[in-house]
C-alpha cells in the first residue's frame, strides 16, 4: 500500500474561496483513496472531521499522519500564525516524518507580512523552514516567497480555480424563492458585514437606481458570517426591506442564487483572484467587482470610486452590456480543466 495521501482545509459553509476549493478538489479526488480532513464534516472511509481551534490535528496526526503526503490550506500555520499550533506542528512533522505541501492562497500575505509582530514573525520563520513545498495561486505570493522571504524549495504556481462538481441541485427554501419573485431585477453580493467586503457601497448603489428608476430592485446579500462589525450591519440593512440577507449558504444555494439573479457584485478590497466571481459568469450573469487578480469578462471598478460602481450597475440593469458571458464561462471552464491536473499532479493521484 502506498502513502496516505490527505487533503487539509476548510469546506463550505460558509461560501469562501478557500472552501470551495477544498471541498471542490476532494469531489474529484476522493475516488483516488485521498482523505480530506475538515471541520463540520461526517466521518466517512475519506473524510476525518476536526477542530484545528481545538487542536483537534493531534490525534489525527498521531494515528493517520506518519509518512503521510498532507496537502495543507489551511491558514493558521503561516498566513496567520497560531502560536500554540506552529510548535505542535513543527514538533510532530519531526517525529511523525510526513511531507508538508503548504497551498498558500492569501494574496495580502506580502503587504501584512511587513506589520507582523516579531513573534509573527518567528513563528512565520519556523514554519517556513518545515514546509517541504510550496504551492501559490499567483505569481505575485510566489515572489514574495522566492525574492523577499528567501525560499530555495520548490514554489509553484497554479491557480485555484477548479471546474463546478457536478452536484444535484435542491430547491432554494420557500421564503427566499417568495423574495427573489418579488423583485423586479436581483443584485446578489457575497462578503462579510465589515466594510473592506464593500457592502455598503453596493446597497447605496441599489438604492440610488430604485429611486431614480422607480423599479423594484432587490439586493441579495450573502454573508460568511465567520466574522461581523455589529454597527456595520445595522447600517447597511437599516429601513432597507428590500435586502435580502442570507447566512452561511451551502455552495450549491449560492450557484442557484446566481442563476436567478441579473447581476454579481463583489466589492471586496483586498480581492486575490476571486473564484465567486468566476462561478457568477459560469452562471450566466455579468459580474462588477473591485479590482483583483483577475478581470477578464468582468467590470472592474476601484474600490473607492462608488461613482464607478454605480455606472457600472446602472448599465448592466439596463442590459446595455453583457461582457460576452458565454465566451468568458467556456474559456475559464477550459482553464480550470487545465488548473485540475496540475492539482492532482500535486497530489499525486
Amino acid at each position: 500500500m502506498g502513502r496516505r495521501i490527505i487533503l487539509l482545509g476548510p469546506c463550505p459553509p460558509p461560501y469562501g474561496g478557500v472552501a470551495i476549493f477544498t471541498s471542490g478538489l476532494f469531489e474529484f479526488v476522493r475516488d483516488y483513496g485521498v482523505e480530506l480532513w475538515s471541520e463540520g464534516l461526517e466521518k466517512t472511509p475519506n473524510t476525518r472531521p476536526t477542530n484545528y481551534r481545538r487542536l483537534g490535528l493531534v490525534p489525527l496526526l498521531l494515528t493517520r499522519g506518519r509518512r503521510a503526503r498532507i496537502v495543507d490550506s489551511y491558514h493558521f500555520l503561516l498566513e496567520y500564525p497560531n502560536p500554540l499550533m506552529v510548535p505542535i506542528w513543527v514538533a510532530l512533522k519531526l517525529v511523525l516524518r510526513f511531507e508538508w505541501i503548504k497551498v498558500v492562497h492569501d494574496g495580502s500575505l506580502p503587504s501584512r507580512y511587513h506589520a507582523f509582530s516579531s513573534l509573527q514573525r518567528m513563528l512565520f520563520r519556523l514554519s517556513m523552514r518545515s514546509v517541504d513545498e510550496f504551492v501559490t495561486v499567483n505569481d505575485n505570493i510566489g515572489q514574495f516567497l522566492r525574492n523577499e522571504i528567501g525560499v530555495r524549495r520548490t514554489v509553484r504556481t497554479v491557480n485555484a480555480l477548479l471546474p463546478i462538481p457536478a452536484v444535484e441541485p435542491k430547491p432554494l427554501p420557500p421564503e427566499l424563492e417568495s423574495a427573489l419573485k418579488r423583485y423586479d431585477k436581483v443584485v446578489v453580493s457575497t462578503g462579510v458585514f465589515i466594510p473592506s467586503y464593500g457592502f455598503a457601497p453596493v446597497a447605496d448603489a441599489v438604492e440610488t437606481i430604485r429611486r431614480e428608476s422607480g423599479k423594484n430592485i432587490g439586493l441579495v446579500l450573502i454573508d460568511g458570517a465567520f466574522i461581523r462589525d455589529e454597527a456595520y450591519r445595522e447600517m447597511v440593512l437599516r429601513q432597507r426591506d428590500w435586502i435580502t440577507e442570507l447566512e452561511r449558504v451551502k455552495h450549491p444555494q449560492v450557484l442557484q442564487i446566481f442563476k436567478r439573479s441579473d447581476v454579481f457584485v463583489r466589492g471586496f478590497r483586498y480581492e486575490g483572484y476571486g473564484l465567486s466571481r468566476i462561478e457568477a459568469i459560469w452562471c450566466g450573469i455579468p459580474v462588477i467587482a473591485a479590482k483583483g487578480e483577475e478581470s477578464r469578462g468582468i467590470l472592474i471598478y476601484d474600490f473607492e470610486d462608488t461613482e464607478a460602481l454605480l455606472v457600472h450597475l446602472r448599465n448592466v440593469l439596463a442590459d446595455s452590456d453583457s461582457r460576452d458571458i458565454a465566451h468568458w464561462a467556456a474559456v475559464f471552464q477550459s482553464e480550470a480543466e487545465e488548473n485540475l491536473e496540475r492539482w492532482k499532479e500535486i497530489l499525486e493521484v
